[in-house]
């Protein structure tokens, strides 16, 4: 949300809970009249009116509906839509029998979810789920209330803004990828190599079920896309057979991606893995129960999240919700979501192939690589933005856009491509798009080249560029115009466009090139391109 431009509309004062963002402005209480079209976000914040008799009520929500049927109607479609579900603040009613009530509370809500699967760009926020957050707080500081009409207690503004914020990364698809664990007292009770299989902690009696508990949390992780790998100080062998033969065990060897069962330092153990599954140490969060091996990550990898691990085995789940929530919170689960340990997996087994190569060239052309390569169309058009809004590592320009963003792009004469790529170790899906934006009638731009890490390392991103190149060049381009801007995460990119013989025409803000072409560029023949 940050440096994006936002309009709430509110019945209540809400300030105090936005108050570590910027670019905020709010709407009068319960007022419509002032639409702004020029916001990248709006926001429907209103709360169950309070101090009502029950039809007072029925009618408020009634006229809360209509006002926001209006609103929809007026507001920028480019522009994301944040719908707040209402949820019963004050316990306090003037009758015992709430049905009405409730049922009037459940019909508004399904009402936003109605109109979220309508309108792509349309989120429903569950604020009960900040609520329940808040149990220890007292949620309504009835001084604020009565002088500022502020009905969310002021004191809870930072709590608000932390959750706020994973709320909208959610939405992003931005979350960490990969749980690093630990196994003695970790995954199990007791250590292994003095217990044995027999005398692990794991089971249905305590402190076995709860250790059993995690596991079946951290196989539904998986399912969600969240990589599982494994780093502990264990004799390997002994490891595995406890893993296949222990009948309380959940996690089995096809549900990690990788690992290093060693007697190594922890920290190389995971820069290695980190080299493995082409991510970054930003991406990971570290779980062991050694508070002395934590803080030697927490020391020599200082980009990984290391949460303190709980003291009692009874708060293992707790502990595991609080980790999915702050760090892997997703607000759609996606197939690519769900396919993507699959697909980790697969590369983990093309860098295990390549070590009987002795040229990458014969490595490469073992894979049996095709590329599907196809413009945008309603299909893609989720995913294409889903990718600009995730893809950090291999990207040129960084730019972020949305579902109608890209749906603009095209239905302005733009090109937008999507590629997915497959080989003989599986499908990675749709990990590679580009925008190329026309100037004039021999003129393009590369608006935005970006690749998911998946399928870095086979110089796919060559291949494609030229493949593309090529189209263009049979579409009458011969002047080609592109940039590079730096992030923090992008410098692997920083002499693509250079290695590629584009000529360098500016330097400041950023480097811009431009590449005349006459002639197609070579492609390996190896990358099959097969255009959809």
């Amino acid at each position: 949300m940050e440096n994006r431009s936002t309009y709430i509309f509110r019945n209540y004062t809400v300030e105090t809970l936005f108050k570590d963002f910027s670019g905020i402005s709010f709407s009068g209480y319960e007022d419509i009249s002032n639409i702004p079209f020029d916001v990248s976000i709006y926001i429907w914040f209103y709360s169950c009116p309070l101090n009502e008799g029950e039809h007072k009520f029925i009618e408020k929500l009634n006229d809360y509906k209509q006002k926001l049927e209006l609103v929809l109607l007026s507001c920028n479609p480019s522009s994301f839509v944040l719908l707040f579900t209402l949820t019963p603040i004050s316990e306090f009613s003037f009758q015992t029998n709430k049905t009405k009530i409730k049922e009037a509370i459940t019909a508004y809500n399904q009402n936003l979810s109605t109109i979220a699967v309508c309108r792509p760009l349309t989120k429903v926020i569950e604020f009960d789920d900040f609520i329940k957050c808040t149990k220890n707080y007292e949620i309504i500081d009835w001084r604020y209330y009565f002088m500022y009409k502020t009905l969310i207690n002021p004191g809870l503004s930072d709590c608000f803004s932390a959750w706020f914020r994973r709320q909208w990364l959610a939405i992003e698809g931005k979350r960490k990828k990969c749980i690093v664990l630990d196994l003695d007292n970790t995954l199990w009770g007791g250590v292994l190599g003095e217990d044995g299989i027999e005398g692990i902690k794991l089971g249905s009696s305590y402190p076995g079920n709860a250790f059993k508990a995690f596991q079946n949390m951290l196989l539904e992780a998986s399912k969600s896309g969240v990589l599982l790998v494994i780093v502990s100080k264990n004799n390997e062998d002994e490891v595995w057979e406890a893993i296949d033969k222990h009948p309380d065990m959940i996690l089995k060897k096809n549900h990690f991606v990788a690992w290093r069962i060693n007697w190594k330092d922890k920290a190389d153990n995971i820069r290695s893995i980190v080299e493995e599954l082409n991510i970054g140490t930003d991406s990971l969060v570290f779980i062991d129960d050694s508070p002395i091996e934590r803080n030697w990550i927490h020391t020599a990898l200082p980009d990984v999240i290391v949460p303190d691990f709980p003291q009692s085995q009874y708060q293992l789940i707790s502990f595991f919700q609080n980790v999915y929530n702050l760090y892997f919170q997703l607000y759609d689960l996606t197939s690519e979501d769900q396919e993507k340990v699959l697909q980790y997996k697969q590369n983990s087994l093309r860098k295990q192939s390549q070590v009987h190569f002795t040229k990458i060239e014969d490595y490469i052309g073992s894979l049996d690589i095709q590329i599907y390569l196809k413009e945008a169309d309603k299909f893609t058009i989720p995913r294409i933005a889903q990718l600009t809004q995730k893809t950090n590592q291999f990207n040129l320009t960084t730019h972020r856009y949305t579902d109608s963003d890209i749906s603009d792009f095209i239905s302005s004469g733009h090109k937008v491509y999507s590629a997915s790529v497959t080989d003989k170790f599986g499908d990675n899906g749709i990990t590679a798009i580009c925008i190329m934006k026309r100037i004039s009638t021999n003129r393009i731009e590369i608006d935005s080249y970006l690749l998911s890490c998946r399928i870095l390392g086979r110089f796919i991103e060559y291949a494609l560029i030229k493949k593309l190149m090529n189209l263009a060049f049979d579409d009458g381009i011969n002047e080609i115009f592109a940039s590079f801007i730096p992030t923090a995460k992008n410098g692997q990119t920083a002499l693509f466009f250079d290695k590629l013989g584009f000529e360098v025409i500016e330097n400041v803000p950023h480097k811009k090139y431009l590449l005349k072409i006459n002639k197609h560029f070579v492609v390996e023949p190896y990358y099959r391109f097969v255009i959809l």
